[in-house]
């Protein structure tokens, strides 16, 4: 490999405008002085994803939340996280060349799920949910930096991320968060509210540095369900699940200040 090569990950998903993309792209990067490995190479400069929302999660998690940033060329449907139309890449590379970009900063959700004897853990861009095995209901505790908020019973919990807001937590009736903001929120799915159990109907946003502490009733710790960003886990003998914004962050390329908006006004309304 020539020593003046920047070196630029393509990874792209298998569908067939995908693959089109893929040629095209890596064909117009080589020409424009770059190294395009479509095997991913932990010393390149860009990560650039091809596909949709759920192709760009699917290569963060692979590549273990790397520091080397993103961008996202959409071949699926409208999503938030894929910037780049096809007909666009030629633009896209002039402006990267000319640094004509800013580089955001993406939160992440991190989960420490822990039994008596060991513990696991996991890290989310989106959302992780707490729910029942095979659609059980549930009952949790929960808490807040040590403060009692709830004695949930219901279909399951999600503590989604800024950037996850738009996703499953939206459909469930959470609220949307700017990228920006670094906060958790914790919405309900299909909350039960009695005299026994005193579940909040609507989602609570926590601040970035508070914890969140889940401790599933005892008869239910073998009932439970980690769902990150949509891969589930069974775990044996849950007593505690605590939630913090993670240590690790993401990073992603973008091209203009307005896109969120622009994303946000064209996908929902």
């Amino acid at each position: 490999m020539a020593l003046n090569k920047r070196v630029v990950n393509i990874i792209s998903n298998r569908n067939y405008e995908s693959r089109k993309t893929s040629e095209i792209l890596v064909s117009k990067l080589r020409k424009s002085g770059f190294e395009p490995s479509v095997t991913y190479d932990e010393k390149a400069e860009l990560n650039i994803c091809i596909g949709g929302d759920g192709a760009f999660l699917r290569a963060v998690h692979r590549s273990k939340f790397p520091s080397i940033p993103f961008v996202g060329i959409n071949t699926g449907h409208l999503g938030f996280f894929q910037e780049i139309t096809p007909d666009g890449i030629d633009t896209f590379i002039q402006r990267y060349i000319s640094g004509d970009y800013n580089i955001d900063e993406i939160f992440l959700v991190s989960a420490s799920i822990c039994s008596d004897e060991k513990c696991y853990y996991q890290t989310a861009i989106n959302e992780i949910v707490i729910k029942g095995i095979a659609s059980k209901i549930i009952h949790l505790d929960v808490s807040i930096d040590n403060n009692h908020l709830e004695k949930f019973s219901g279909d399951g919990l999600i503590i989604s991320t800024p950037v996850g807001s738009t996703a499953y937590n939206y459909s469930a009736g959470g609220s949307i968060i700017h990228p920006s903001i670094k906060a958790l929120q914790i919405t309900p799915i299909s909350p039960i509210i009695s005299n026994a159990y005193r579940s909040l109907p609507n989602s609570t946003i926590i601040p970035g540095d508070s914890v969140i502490k889940i401790n599933p009733e005892r008869r239910y710790m073998n009932s439970i369900l980690i769902v990150n960003d949509g891969y589930e886990y069974k775990y044996k003998d849950i007593s505690t699940i605590d939630l913090t914004i993670s240590k690790k962050t993401i990073y992603k390329l973008n091209f203009s200040k307005d896109m969120y908006w622009e994303n946000l006004k064209n996908k929902f309304l």
